[in-house]
């Protein structure tokens, strides 16, 4: 019987014979399909996310070391029967920190020949177990330089097979000799770190609180497969790099009060000799803007009086640049922040919500009060300096491009919505309908769109509606990265009543923590309700009062556990960490982080006891069953397209 030939359309024969140039011969199409096929097939890889980091490189890098526990679980199920708890306790220490424990081994005559041959074959075990859920080229091209082939083979060749028993002892044993049996070690250790996680996912907030947010984003840059979605911590920064003055005195002012001002300095390259020099001359003391942090004093502490008068300073230029961002922009409906016309400059009082408060300090040289928002000629000068050194700064702009490169507003990504804060929502559980500076409203997605694309345009194009929103996304009282009706920090200086520095939420943070409502979120960003997760950040999830991070049914999830030691007291912890595997998802919560010196002298982690399984997969997840799967399955059926056009004869294969 013959066989009916398939018709196709014009379309579909361009796409076809597009296909071809890529595959142009029966047999490169099917090889291409069966190991698409194979691939698909293989366990879904281990994804980790992180949120709220606030320069915390140590417990940064630890965490990123141990993959949350995941290295330790792998460490365990391979040597359970083989090892004991302490031998595998030291055996995890050495992969996270390498070099410094093979320092304290060797200076304790732990390091012999013997140890290293079976730490070497027991971390070639190791490597072959994490890498077994990955493509042999996948592994091949994480392998380091230096060791390729050496490593290709042994993680290849089993020491239990008998014809190659003698090849794989003489190369360990090889290694050994020549002396590189610990530059081996090391190489082996970071083959294991980076197959543990496929995928790094920050939800948000690198910057501020700590010091060393730009070590945070070295190691980002060197991961190998991360992505970011912006806090309102991250996208200050961003505006402060493209060019906002008001977005660079917030910084500024961050910095002053956290006391973290050698990022700036010593990091960035911003000098702050002007901006000290001019809160000498202008300000006298004030306590109230004393740094939060003076045992980690930048300066000595008879200078941390000069800190106070830079802080002040910065604060009041500060609420002068928003003053008149406001005036320019009446869609934000922020008004009520217009606080320094709300200032008795006579009798050192605010009114605030019709109320009458008496200010802590009433010393403001620099305010006209028939014109409170104008710049001094002396801070005109000042905030055009700064604004230029934060976008000259070289460093500065490589980690923002990165931030751009690797990062959005939000993500879909393997049916988890990530985003850092929230979507504005009405009190009655409707996506509110938010006014933008183009003249229109948006709402749900589209807002959350429009954002993203906001924030692309104030770095790459510049326009000042752009530079303003920035600093709408970081403070405004429907921006989905802050999601307060406002920002007290006026009241939090000046004002000592607290009743005055209360930020109310937007009604998502409450609306979201019920099943419904979760779910209309998901379907508005066409997500699967019955499967499908909300991830933020943002808001720290105080386990001390025993809140918990799932909620909604286990649809919204919250890791934001107060990773930065400024939160430690509130949360009773030191963050969460999530770990999305083929077998499900966990959730682990961390004890504070007491040094890499204490983890590599006592083989300390930072995991709590708290490390909790709370959903399981029906059936372990392939990556066929993940985006990436997807487009893997539509290319395999092209190929099968392109097979049927060339034995059809309607593309005519290669010679």
């Amino acid at each position: 019987m013959d066989t009916v030939k398939t018709s196709y359309t014009k379309e579909q024969l361009k796409i076809l014979n597009l296909l071809a140039g890529e595959y142009p011969s029966i047999a490169v199409a099917s090889a291409t399909l069966v190991n698409l096929n194979a691939l698909s097939n293989l366990p879904k890889g281990t994804e980790h996310f992180m949120s709220d980091l606030h320069g915390e490189a140590a417990a940064f890098e630890h965490i990123l070391n141990n993959c949350s526990g995941v290295i330790r679980e792998k460490v365990n199920m391979v040597f359970y029967r083989t090892m004991s708890e302490e031998e595998r306790r030291t055996f995890c220490t050495l992969i996270y920190y390498p070099t410094e424990k093979l320092e304290e081994l060797r200076a304790s005559g732990v390091v012999t020949p013997d140890w290293c041959r079976i730490t070497l074959y027991r971390l070639v075990d190791l490597a072959r177990s994490v890498a077994s859920k990955y493509t042999r080229e996948k592994v091949r091209d994480a392998l380091p330089d230096d060791y390729r082939y050496i490593i290709d083979e042994l993680l290849h060749t089993s020491g239990e097979e008998h014809d190659k028993q003698a090849y794989y002892q003489n190369i360990i044993s090889t290694v050994i000799e020549i002396g590189q049996a610990t530059a081996f070690i090391c190489a082996l250790c970071s083959l294991i770190k980076r197959m543990a996680v496929d995928r790094l996912h920050v939800v948000g907030d690198i910057f501020d609180r700590g010091n060393h947010a730009d070590r945070i984003m070295d190691m980002l840059r060197e991961h190998h497969q991360v992505d970011i979605q912006w806090g309102n911590h991250d996208i200050v920064w961003m505006g402060a790099a493209a060019g906002s003055a008001a977005c660079v005195a917030t910084v500024l002012n961050s910095a002053l009060q956290y006391n973290t001002l050698s990022i700036v300095e010593n990091t960035y390259g911003i000098s702050l000799r002007d901006l000290i020099g001019f809160a000498q001359e202008t300000y006298r003391d004030s306590t109230w803007f004393m740094p939060r942090n003076p045992d980690d004093a930048y300066y000595v502490k008879n200078s941390m009086d000069n800190l106070a008068k830079a802080h002040k300073a910065i604060a009041i230029i500060l609420f002068k640049l928003e003053g008149q961002l406001i005036r320019r922009h009446p869609e934000y409906g922020m008004d009520h922040r217009l606080v320094l016309e709300a200032i008795d400059y006579e009798n050192h009082t605010v009114t605030l919500g019709g109320e009458i408060y008496p200010l802590n300090d009433g010393h403001f040289p620099t305010i006209d009060p028939a014109d409170p928002y104008a710049l001094s000629a002396a801070e005109a000068s000042l905030m055009d300096s700064l604004t230029s050194a934060f976008r000259h700064s070289r460093l500065l702009r490589r980690h923002i491009e990165f931030l751009y490169n690797a990062g959005s507003l939000y993500k879909i990504c393997n049916g988890n919505l990530l985003f850092h804060g929230c979507i504005p929502m009405t009190p009655d559980g409707e996506f509110e309908e938010v006014p933008t500076y183009d003249g229109k409203s948006r709402s749900g997605r589209a807002y959350m769109d429009f954002c993203d694309v906001t924030a692309r345009a104030a770095f790459y194009r510049g326009s000042q509606d752009a530079l303003d929103f920035m600093y709408y996304l970081w403070c405004g009282r429907r921006s989905p990265l802050f999601g307060r009706e406002q920002m007290t920090t006026f009241e939090r200086y000046f004002v000592s009543d607290r009743k005055t520095w209360e930020e109310v939420k937007n009604p998502y943070y409450s609306l979201v923590e019920d099943y419904p409502t979760a779910c209309k979120i998901l379907r508005e960003f066409g997500l699967d309700e019955q499967t499908s997760h909300i991830i933020n950040g943002h808001v720290p999830v105080r386990a001390a009062k025993g809140e918990h991070p799932v909620r909604a049914g286990g649809r919204y999830i919250r890791i934001d556990g107060g990773f930065c030691r400024a939160y430690h007291d509130k949360t009773g912890i030191a963050g969460y960490t999530l770990i999305y595997s083929s077998k499900g998802l966990r959730l682990v919560s961390h004890s504070p982080f007491e040094g890499k010196e204490a983890a590599v002298r006592e083989n300390r982690d930072i995991l709590a006891a708290d490390d909790v399984v709370f959903e399981m997969m029906t059936h372990r997840m392939l990556v066929r069953d993940t985006d990436a799967g997807k487009r893997i399955l539509e290319r395999m059926d092209d190929l099968r397209a392109l097979l049927s056009a060339y034995r059809e004869g309607v593309v005519q294969p290669e010679e």
